[in-house]
């Protein structure tokens, strides 16, 4: 049989074998190995009219398969014994060079199919970078309720008529100034800065008096509602959390 094929399209003995099996259409666990060494060595014949730099590899695998053929034609001893197949082991380099040829296949068409892949450097409009979400104030406060942030006030209020002291109350009194609900509030903004998470209960414990207590507790109010600040409470009965949402 004339064996017509174009010797630079194998990459080695194992992409030749290939060739050979698809060509025959024949099974690949189940070689017909006298008619595919035969088709081999005329294929080896040429090739050393041609190119001997690459014949030593292929003489290797030629070896291999005269042993193979030479081992498939001796008689069997011991019928009842079950031999193993002589192909077995050039079935399994077979079966390995497939896959990964097939993979080669694979990174070669997703290697054409990104050269036609453009890539565009990210740019954000000036309108999109400066946008800033409107608050929803039900959104800051969703987790928090009014009755919980009522317990908490009625708790620091109870807690400073506690601390009066008895003997000293009775002194007489300085008057103080009254804080205003501005100043208040920008105290709190520059807290808020410095301390970007802190406790709403210390935060009310630290006041010096009622007046002060009831002046913060509207200035977070109001705070909530300018969106400054956030506040939230991971359990109930749990302190309340305010969070700082002024840019650093």
């Amino acid at each position: 049989m004339d064996l017509k094929v174009k010797l630079q399209v194998f990459e080695g003995p194992l992409d030749l074998l290939l060739h050979l099996l698809e060509k025959n259409k024949v099974n690949i666990y189940d070689i017909p190995i006298v008619e595919i060494t035969n088709q081999y060595m005329e294929y080896i014949n040429e090739l050393k009219r041609r190119d001997l730099n690459v014949m030593s590899e292929f003489l290797v695998m030629a070896a291999t398969l005269i042993d193979i053929k030479s081992r498939m034609l001796l008689p069997t001893i011991d019928e009842e014994e079950e031999e193993e197949d002589p192909r077995a082991e050039l079935v399994q380099q077979l079966l390995e060079y497939k896959m990964y040829k097939c993979i080669s296949y694979e990174l070669r068409d997703r290697q054409v199919d990104a050269q036609r892949v453009m890539f565009k450097v990210p740019t954000i409009p000036r309108e999109v970078l400066e946008y800033e979400r409107p608050v929803n104030l039900e959104e800051l406060i969703s987790d928090v309720t009014l009755s919980r942030l009522n317990a908490i006030f009625k708790s620091i209020m109870k807690k400073q008529v506690d601390r009066i002291d008895p003997v000293r109350s009775k002194f007489g009194k300085i008057e103080k100034e009254e804080v205003s609900l501005e100043d208040k509030m920008e105290y709190l903004l520059e807290y808020a800065k410095e301390h970007t998470s802190f406790s709403f209960r210390g935060l009310l414990e630290a006041q010096s008096s009622k007046m002060e207590i009831i002046v913060t507790f509207l200035a977070v109010l109001e705070l909530m509602k300018m969106g400054n600040i956030s506040i939230s409470q991971e359990y109930i009965f749990d302190d309340i959390q305010i969070t700082s949402r002024i840019a650093a």
